[in-house]
């Protein structure tokens, strides 16, 4: 065992605590670690101490031990450099509380699958199941075929049982702990300690603390696996008994940002009390500093058509003298007339994380430790989401898309367009400022282009006048710095499933082409306009009038088998055919280290593979959204990614073609928020090139990563980042022989499993330089 001069000083006083408390042997294992200044650990008695640089002036130390097979906090204490130490937590636990259900895939999926030809057997159901959107395992029975929670029984097939859902099927737990050893690891600049022997519920594994040199940062996580089928499940996890001393209290904004607070003068709760927190956060204050508690700020969130805020932190007086915090997941969606934001009963659409068996799930919550107040300790946790704000950046717009606000209707009954929906604003202060909703509801796409099918003859004057009215939303609302872009997402255009339609300017088109009809007609108060008859039009509309396409939701919803079932078409390898949208959460899986890695991620490089010998653009991926109406309070930040498209410049609505010509140029990155790419190029000539890339973050990083394929196979280049702080910026250059390569692409993730990555370019040996973002 070692341990540095810096912590040995202090070895008397631990091996005090540690014989006044007789806790039990530790065992625990420094093989894997090694000493870094500014980080240290050491094992003395049956005490694991860690000693660590927080940042902005302040030293954390962190003492653990086992008391009978429970992993225990024997003292959390921090300080200014210099100062005495303020114990903030003492004898405190892990509590983790797992709640499961079964996963079944849903008729959404099943049926364009059919429709394609494709057989349902167990295999497809085992490989579409993790993706179910319109999934709620915890909804008990459930069976409501008109709000989307059709999951029928197929016969022969015994891993898709139907509804209702059974009582016996929901599961909860909470963690047990067993622990006979831990061990320490150095990795870069964070210490991670495991403990193993870890039971809750269907799962198994290990508990594990990381802590970070430059952050006052704890990250206390369960890392378990099942081996059962077909688990959905969520996670609640916190600290237990920490002391009710008199100037205890936790504090947190609520969802109209306004501070509350409470000092434990209440009765005993019998279990955890949910806060509607602003910014997911709340602080527990003690003598000398305090200690906020939040989830990661995205991959803790599967996908809902609403941001309503479900309350993600909670605490619990245990009695009058313990009490309890962290964060936690809702069993369910709000209730419909509290979210009022969805288009059906929302609670059908709740599909918790998949695990798939044998996978290593994680389940954390990070700790950050002050020796401020509780406000200020709040405030300062803020920093790693922008305080929840889109970063502005010089030389790039943030685009948001993909949002389902029917503005003509409810434009329309508030009083007109002049009417300033709260979606504008919500937006706006989240530091968006271009706004792309996908259809404007009214008579074309009734749900905000979530219907937006063929037309009925009789309704074409009101499409068009529907049409028109969301362009002038868009132009009455927007402003010098916030563009409304009004796109569209259509269904039924025969191009294969759902695309979404980024317009260049106001077009205006119906569904109802005859034979011998011309593509486009005059009218006197429409002017051009196109009668669409099937896919083909739709693709020479694109054409004509500078339009890109993107499938938003791919392999899920009702796009599962797509784009796969069209990728050797003439449309999909066409250049307005941009490609595949990009949203975590429509299959979320805890063993994922990267946003939306098993879907979106694998799919956006079999795309570029598909068209790697192709002469068209290598195909690109675009942030979007799934949420209808917006209000204050709602939790925007977690919900969306983004792109940063670069322009130094807003255009206005009537002619958007800047927008929409760097987003074909591949000029624009996509980002959850904490992690920024203001330049990327892969320059040189031959076959020996560089990837260089400006980044900054807030998070620890984890890892930056070159990927590549060559037409059949992708492979990627993982460089650990481990070893950077947090809050930081570096110019990464990675060497790079394209030999064999055919396209590459570069991506940057952090320790919390928040990202950016860059578009793909084609390789060709005849580039002096390529790919210049």
């Amino acid at each position: 065992m070692r341990n540095t001069s810096r912590i040995a000083v202090m070895s008397a006083a631990v091996v005090f605590v540690a014989s006044a408390l007789h806790a039990d042997p530790l065992n625990c294992s420094l093989t894997d670690y090694k000493a870094v200044p500014g980080l240290g650990a050491a094992v003395v008695g049956d005490i694991l101490e860690l000693m660590w640089d927080g940042g902005n002036n302040h030293e954390v130390r962190l003492r653990l031990t086992n008391n009978g097979g429970t992993p225990t906090i024997r003292e959390l204490s921090v300080r200014r450099k210099g100062a005495d130490w303020a114990t903030l937590a003492s004898n405190v636990t892990p509590e983790f509380r797992v709640v499961s259900g079964l996963r079944r895939a849903t008729l959404q999926q099943i049926k364009p699958l059919r429709d394609l030809g494709v057989e349902i057997t167990p295999e497809v159901i085992d490989r579409i199941k993790w993706e179910a959107f319109w999934d709620a395992p915890l909804n008990v029975p459930g069976g409501d075929a008109a709000h989307g929670d059709s999951t029928p029984p197929l016969e022969g097939i015994a891993n898709q049982p139907g509804l209702p859902r059974k009582p016996e099927e929901v599961k909860r737990a909470t963690a047990t702990y067993q622990a006979r050893s831990c061990a320490v690891k150095t990795n870069g600049a964070r210490l991670e300690v495991t403990f193993p022997g870890v039971q809750a519920g269907v799962f198994a594994g290990r508990l594990q603390y990381s802590v970070y040199k430059g952050t006052s940062l704890i990250r206390q996580e369960l890392i378990a696996k099942t081996d059962e089928p077909s688990v959905a499940y969520k996670y609640d996890a916190g600290f237990k008994g920490l002391t009710i001393q008199p100037a205890s209290r936790v504090v947190w904004r609520d969802s109209a940002n306004l501070w509350q607070d409470y000092q434990f003068g209440g009765a005993k709760n019998d279990g955890p009390v949910p806060l509607v927190a602003a910014n997911r956060v709340l602080a527990v204050e003690a003598p000398g500093g305090a200690i906020a508690a939040f989830p990661p700020p995205h991959n803790f969130f599967w996908s809902r058509e609403t941001e309503v805020n479900l309350g993600y932190v909670w605490y619990r007086k245990d009695g009058e003298t313990t009490f309890s915090f962290g964060v936690r997941q809702a069993d369910g969606e709000a209730e419909p007339s509290a979210a009022g934001r969805g288009p059906e009963d929302t609670r059908q659409n709740f599909a918790l994380y998949s695990a798939r068996p044998g996978t290593w799930q994680r389940m954390p919550v990070y700790f950050y430790v002050n020796a401020e107040p509780g406000q200020a300790t709040l405030q300062a946790a803020l920093a790693f989401t922008h305080d929840d704000h889109y970063k502005p950046l010089r030389g790039y717009q943030v685009m948001a898309t993909h949002f389902h606000t029917s503005p003509v209707p409810r434009a329309r009954a508030l009083g007109g367009l002049d009417v300033k929906l709260p979606d504008f604003e919500v937006m706006k202060s989240a530091g968006v400022n271009i706004f792309a909703p996908i259809g404007g509801g009214g008579g074309f796409g009734a749900g905000g282009g979530r219907a937006g099918g063929a037309s009925v003859p009789g309704n074409n004057v009101r499409q068009l006048q529907a049409l028109a009215d969301y362009y002038e939303i868009a132009r009455r609302h927007s402003d010098k710095n916030f563009l409304i872009m009004p796109n569209h997402e259509l269904m039924t255009t025969g191009l294969g499933g759902h695309l979404d339609f980024l317009l260049s300017k106001p077009v205006f088109w119906t569904e109802d082409r005859a034979a011998g009809q011309p593509l486009v007609e005059d009218q006197p108060k429409y002017g051009k306009v196109y009668r669409l008859g099937g896919p083909a039009d739709f693709m020479e509309m694109a054409r004509r009038e500078n339009i890109l396409i993107y499938m938003p939701h791919p392999r899920s919803k009702g796009s599962t088998g797509y784009p796969d079932a069209i990728k050797d078409t003439a449309h999909f390898r066409d250049e307005h055919y941009r490609g595949i949208g990009y949203r975590w959460g429509m299959g979320l899986d805890g063993s994922e280290t990267r946003l939306c890695e098993y879907r979106c991620l694998a799919l956006f490089d079999d795309m570029n593979n598909w068209v790697a010998d192709v002469p068209t653009p290598p195909k690109y991926i675009q942030a979007i959204s799934e949420t209808y109406r917006k209000g204050p309070g709602d939790d925007i930040y977690a919900n969306n990614p983004v792109n940063y498209v670069k322009l130094d410049r807003l255009p206005r609505p009537d002619d958007m073609s800047t927008v929409v010509n760097a987003m074909k140029r591949g000029d624009y990155f996509v980002t959850s928020g904490e992690v920024l790419i203001s330049s990327y190029a892969v320059e040189g000539s031959g076959t020996d090139r560089t990837v260089n890339a400006d980044v900054e973050w807030t998070f620890p990083l984890e890892f930056v990563e070159v990927v590549w394929g060559d037409g059949q196979k992708t492979e990627r280049q993982i460089i650990s980042a481990t070893d950077l702080p947090p809050f930081g910026r570096h110019r990464f250059r990675i060497p790079l022989s394209t030999a064999g390569k055919k396209w590459v692409r570069f991506a940057v993730w952090d320790s919390a499993g928040n990202g950016a990555l860059v578009q793909p370019i084609k390789l060709s040996s005849a580039m002096t330089s390529t790919g210049s973002r």
